[in-house]
């Protein structure tokens, strides 16, 4: 069948995403979750997973989120029964150097825990799903952090929730019921992160600057998925050798359950794979089934003041969702100019004045919402675009903690805003997955060591929902 390519008025390809699915072959019939639930039990391996920013709990449950990694905290949960767990590195809000000493230290604390208890494990490095974040530099200090001697490493950033598909190697972003190829997109255009290659393969080219030649990456189709099923892909697998880069194809969530069991399939033979993916193949190779989505009965609180939500995130998307939100709830605004928070001079002052209206707003019983002005600030240096994103990430914080108050709940939305408020602003070192309030959107409930005990935390992704999204979490949070 021949897909139909449409080109905007600006230039861009893109594809009708019902025609594109209905020219692939039917998804693989039998359902891999059941033996890759019995092989986790069986072999007693664990699966670490290294999330660079807190938005990769977004299709999991019921699992623990470390924000600390020490030696003794791994120890812990190596010790725990269950067979997976996160650490929050929020590597991605990090320099390259500094995500690459992180990551290092990681690593080598991952293996000391693991000599101690004798605990195998595989780490898989989640990432962005529209491809952001520092790669190769963090996977390879990892790899050669973990002792080397990988097969292969495996790149998987298919994610259903957002609509991230990879077919024939391309990845796209599902917008609108249209497939636009990922490079054509906002988030290709990350002042940090951008990138100009759709092809995964030559994506893989541009990111390594050349040490990997395209033309040298591995594909997994879409046709050996689900036409050959998990033993087709375990004998795929097992002709990677020397850490040999691999792009797995994906467009339903049964295609990386089917490659997550190829792939355990092929490590009982003695292969070794490290994986760097988005949210879904974390949900398969951790055996982890489906699970209706919270609501609000699920997420009762004690408290009979207001709730926050706080906007760091200035994608496009979340800009729309912002002003949805202003327009359809009962919520009071509290705006942050950029530049005023960059002014040292003006910075404490806007701090000191937003937080008392906040905690006006809450003790009597009503929502706020903190938010970033939508201007985005960037100067021509990667370390100084971080740098301003780090600033402004401290202003939220500090706004946190000179509220007096005690919110309902709270709602973070953006990767490093979530992840600065809940190891910065709550004091969080080991907090639990509760589900997901919208497809995406995962709830966390802070540990008894955090700033608020009990707390269900909120964890929106930037560039995750409808316009609408994130007025329905606040009014469905709200009882509305």
């Amino acid at each position: 069948m021949k897909i139909r390519d449409e080109q905007t008025s600006a230039g861009i390809n893109v594809l009708d995403s019902e025609e594109l699915l209905k020219a692939q072959a039917p998804i693989w019939s039998e359902d891999p979750l059941s033996d890759i639930c019995s092989m986790l039990l069986a072999d007693q391996i664990k699966v670490v997973v290294l999330d660079d920013d807190p938005t990769g709990t977004q299709t999991v449950h019921d699992l623990a989120v470390l924000t600390t990694w020490d030696v003794a905290a791994i120890t812990q949960e190596f010790a725990s029964a269950d067979s997976t767990f996160y650490i929050l590195t929020n590597s991605r809000a990090l320099t390259t150097p500094q995500a690459e000493a992180l990551n290092q230290e990681i690593a080598h604390n991952l293996s000391v825990a693991a000599s101690r208890t004798q605990q195998k494990f595989i780490v898989i490095s989640r990432s962005d799903s529209t491809l952001r974040g520092h790669y190769p530099q963090e996977v390879t200090t990892l790899i050669n952090g973990l002792g080397g001697g990988f097969d292969g490493t495996l790149l998987i950033p298919y994610f259903r929730e957002g609509g991230r598909l990879t077919v024939n190697d391309i990845h796209y972003v599902l917008q609108d019921q249209k497939l636009f190829p990922a490079a054509q997109t906002e988030f290709a255009q990350d002042a940090v992160f951008g990138y100009g290659q759709s092809d995964m393969k030559q994506w893989v080219e541009e990111k390594t600057k050349g040490a990997v030649n395209a033309e040298s990456v591995v594909t997994v189709s879409l046709e050996l998925i689900r036409s050959g099923g998990p033993i087709a892909v375990a004998k795929k697998l097992e002709g990677l050798i020397n850490n040999c880069v691999c792009v797995v194809n994906a467009a339903d969530q049964r295609d990386v359950e089917v490659v997550a069991l190829g792939a355990m399939l092929a490590e009982k033979k003695g292969k070794r794979f490290f994986y760097r993916s988005s949210s879904s193949f974390v949900q398969a190779r951790a055996g982890i089934t489906r699970r209706p989505l919270l609501t609000a009965n699920d997420l009762r609180s004690n408290e009979k003041g207001g709730s926050l939500v706080v906007v760091g995130s200035y994608v496009p998307k979340t800009t729309n969702q912002l002003k949805m939100l202003l327009n359809q709830c009962d919520i009071l605004p509290v705006e942050l100019e950029v530049e005023n928070l960059l002014d040292e001079k003006s910075a404490a002052d806007v701090v000191k004045k937003a937080a008392l209206l906040i905690d006006i707003q809450i003790n009597q019983g009503k929502d706020a919402v903190l938010y970033t002005s939508r201007k985005l600030i960037t100067s021509d240096s990667d370390d100084c675009n971080l740098a301003i994103g780090q600033t402004v990430s401290q202003s939220l914080i500090a706004i946190v903690h000179a509220m007096d108050c005690t919110p309902k709940y709270i709602i973070a939305k953006g990767g490093i805003t979530s992840s600065d408020m809940a190891t910065k602003g709550l004091n969080i070192r080991r907090a639990m997955v509760k589900g997901q309030i919208s497809p995406g959107v995962p709830v966390w409930q802070c540990g008894p060591e955090s700033r608020f005990p009990g707390l269900n935390y909120v964890v929106f992704p930037g560039n995750v929902g409808e316009d609408e999204t994130l007025a329905e979490v606040v009014s469905a949070l709200s009882g509305d």
